[in-house]
């Protein structure tokens, strides 16, 4: 890092001006603040909300994607319950310690994997093995991630909840309320227009959750919001108005 450093510091305005140094990394605490300062910094955060993580991942597929396999009924009904079962543990976090003991990273490549072996087993086997989805998905691709015993336990109980024989049925219910259910299978658009029709803020019962732990989230997200808009007012006053701290304490 400090080698990187120096380099970076050496650049000066002789460069040629179409020269441009594109660096990836993952979030760690020895990388140079310097460089942070002078680069243009890009980051791409998993939307918020089931239906916004929805529309981002079929968004991505194109028709001819959708129907690249032997069993293409089985392959969309299983594909869209893997992209429901991706929102679901990542919107999770919002609801902290309730939805997962630990916040995981988890991203878009452990989704692309579980849809390529997905395709890989609907292709070699006649009979679909649901059993070796969910440990391929739960423990392997998206259960790596996952150190705490009890998150183990959660994801996959989540996970076969969704990768289950039921989940070929039409109207399969993906959540207690049935908002949340297996479409009959069809063709890119379709899919976006079932997803359309979602409501944009779920209710916990989507997340197999109580209807109580969305107080607790909504409680954070406005404290978030309030602390960064004090954060960004000037720190100096006059008289006996409150403090910063003051402020956030009746807050919570």
């Amino acid at each position: 890092m400090d080698d990187l450093e120096a380099v970076v510091e050496s650049f000066n305005d002789q460069d040629h001006p179409d020269f441009r140094l594109w660096m990836t990394s993952s979030p760690t605490p020895k990388f140079p603040v310097s460089i942070l300062q002078n680069s243009v910094k890009m980051t791409m955060e998993p939307p918020t909300g089931l239906r916004s993580n929805l529309l981002q991942t079929y968004d991505a597929f194109t028709n001819a994607q959708l129907n690249d396999c032997k069993k293409p009924n089985e392959y969309k009904k299983l594909l869209f319950a893997f992209s429901f079962f991706h929102a679901i543990v990542q919107d999770r976090r919002k609801f902290g310690a309730i939805g997962w003991n630990i916040p995981y990273a988890f991203t878009y490549e452990d989704f692309d994997v579980c849809c390529k072996q997905l395709k890989i087993f609907l292709n070699e086997y006649e009979e679909i093995p649901f059993k070796v989805l969910n440990f391929l998905g739960a423990e392997i691709n998206y259960g790596g991630r996952v150190t705490d015993s009890k998150d183990i336990r959660l994801i996959n109980s989540i996970l076969l909840r969704f990768i289950q024989p039921g989940i070929l049925e039409e109207g399969f219910g993906l959540s207690d309320s049935g908002i949340y259910r297996s479409i009959q299978a069809g063709s890119k658009e379709d899919y976006i227009a079932y997803i359309d029709a979602l409501p944009i803020n779920p209710n916990p019962e989507a997340f197999g959750l109580h209807e109580n732990a969305e107080i607790t989230t909504n409680q954070n997200e406005t404290r978030l919001l309030l602390e960064n808009v004090i954060s960004i007012q000037p720190r100096s006053s006059s008289g006996g108005g409150k403090t910063r701290e003051q402020i956030i304490g009746e807050i919570s």
